[in-house]
C-alpha cells in the first residue's frame, strides 16, 4: 500500500500566504488568546454557525467564562483571575471540544494518521531536539526542532547544515511529524544515501506583523544560524549550508537567499513563489537578485524550484516567478517530483528526492 501521512485538524485558519487563493475571514487575523494589562485573558473563536461556545481546561472553578458573539461571527468570552503560568484549555462548540486552531501548537495537537508502511523502520535512528534560543531581531523566546544523525553523540566530526522551513499556519514541529522529516533522513542516512548532515527545522511563522518573511529572515542571520554555529559541530562555511522552504517557507526561503547569498551553496524553494499579489519582477528588483546574479550562478551548487502539478495551489504564481527569475538570467532546476498537489505528500517525496544531492 502506498504510503500516505495525514494531518486532521478539527478547524482550518490558515492565514493568506499559505493559501494562496481562499475568501478571507475574520479567522485570518484573529488572536484566540490575548492577556491584558490586568491580567485578564480574553478567549476568541470564530465560529458564524455555532450556537454557543465556552472555553474548559486549567482555569479558575466556580468563575465560568461567558462567551458572546459578535456581527462577524467571532465568539469573545473574559477569563479572570488566572495569575502567572501555564495553563492547558480547549474551546467547546455546540458541546464539542475543539482544539485552538489559531495556537502557534495547533499542528502539535491534530491527530496524525499514518496508511501503510510509513516511514518509521528498524534502522538506526537519530534524534529530534527542540531548542529555544533568544531572538534578538524579534524580542522574544523563539524554539526550532534539530535532527542530528545516529552516531552524532559519539562523534566529533563536524557537519554540514540544511535549515528546512515548514508553511504557513504550521510552525517548527510540522516537519518532524506530519512531515516525517526525521524518519525520512533516517532512513536515507542508514540506506547510504545521504551523507550525514544536520538539519535544522525553525520556526518560521512570527505573529502580530502584517508580513512575516522579512524578519524571519533577519533571525536567520541574527539569531537561528549563531545559535545553531554555537551550540552543534557544524561546518560553518557557505558550502556547507542549505536553505529548503516549502510554501511561506519558500518565500522566507528566497528572502534568506537574495538577502545574503555568499552564505549557503544550496537553495530549494519548495511550492512557492514570490509573495503572491506582488509583482515578480518588482520583488526581484527589491531583493537585489540581478546585483546577485554572477555568485548565485557561479557558486551554487543547486537551485531548486519543484512543484506539486498543476493541481498545487502555488502553480501559476511559482510559473510567474521563475519566468521573472529567467528573464533576469537566474540559472536554476525545476521539477514536479510528486502530482500531489500543495501537499505534505508532495512536500516529503522533495524531502526524499533532493536530501541525497546535498553536501556531495
Amino acid at each position: 500500500m502506498k504510503r500516505i501521512l495525514l494531518l486532521a485538524a478539527l478547524c482550518c485558519t490558515l492565514p493568506l500566504s499559505a493559501q494562496w487563493q481562499r475568501q478571507a475571514t475574520p479567522a485570518d487575523t484573529l488572536r484566540s488568546t490575548v492577556v491584558l494589562p490586568d491580567g485578564d485573558v480574553i478567549f476568541q473563536f470564530y465560529a458564524p454557525k455555532a450556537r454557543t461556545v465556552s472555553v474548559a481546561g486549567d482555569l479558575p472553578w466556580g468563575n465560568p467564562v461567558v462567551f458572546r458573539e459578535a456581527p462577524n461571527g467571532v465568539w469573545k468570552g473574559r477569563c479572570k483571575g488566572l495569575g502567572d503560568g501555564v495553563f492547558r484549555y480547549h474551546f467547546v462548540v455546540d458541546g464539542v471540544s475543539v482544539q485552538d486552531p489559531k495556537s502557534p501548537q495547533a499542528g502539535e495537537t491534530s491527530a496524525l494518521l499514518t496508511v501503510g508502511d510509513g516511514y518509521v523502520r528498524d534502522v538506526p535512528h537519530g534524534a529530534v531536539a527542540q531548542r529555544w534560543y533568544y531572538s534578538r531581531t524579534l524580542k522574544c523566546m523563539r524554539r526550532m526542532h534539530v535532527w542530528t544523525p545516529a552516531g552524532y553523540e559519539n562523534s566529533k566530526q563536524k557537519l554540514p547544515v540544511l535549515y528546512l522551513i515548514h508553511g504557513g499556519g504550521d510552525n517548527d514541529a510540522s516537519w518532524p511529524t506530519v512531515g516525517a522529516a526525521g524518519w525520512i533522513l533516517d532512513n536515507l542516512l542508514a540506506e547510504g544515501k545521504m551523507v550525514p548532515m544536520i538539519v535544522v527545522m525553525p520556526n518560521g511563522t512570527v505573529t502580530d506583523v502584517p508580513n512575516e518573511v522579512p524578519p524571519f529572515a533577519e533571525d536567520m542571520f541574527t539569531d537561528i544560524i549563531p545559535f545553531v554555529e554555537s551550540n552543534y559541530r557544524v561546518i560553518a562555511k557557505s558550502e556547507s549550508r542549505a536553505v529548503a522552504g516549502l510554501s511561506m517557507g519558500g518565500m522566507e526561503t528566497m528572502e534568506v537567499i537574495f538577502s545574503k547569498p555568499d552564505m549557503f551553496r544550496y537553495a530549494w524553494v519548495l511550492s512557492s513563489s514570490f509573495q503572491p499579489g506582488q509583482d515578480p519582477a518588482a520583488e526581484a528588483a527589491r531583493l537585489h537578485v540581478a546585483d546577485n546574479l554572477a555568485l548565485i550562478n557561479k557558486a551554487y551548487k543547486a537551485f531548486v524550484f519543484t512543484q506539486g502539478g498543476p493541481s498545487d495551489i502555488a502553480y501559476q504564481n511559482c510559473i510567474n516567478t521563475r519566468n521573472a527569475l529567467q528573464q533576469i538570467g537566474l540559472k536554476f532546476d525545476y521539477m514536479e517530483n510528486a502530482q500531489a498537489g500543495h501537499s505534505w505528500t508532495t512536500w516529503r517525496a522533495d524531502l526524499e528526492c533532493l536530501a541525497p544531492k546535498l553536501f556531495r
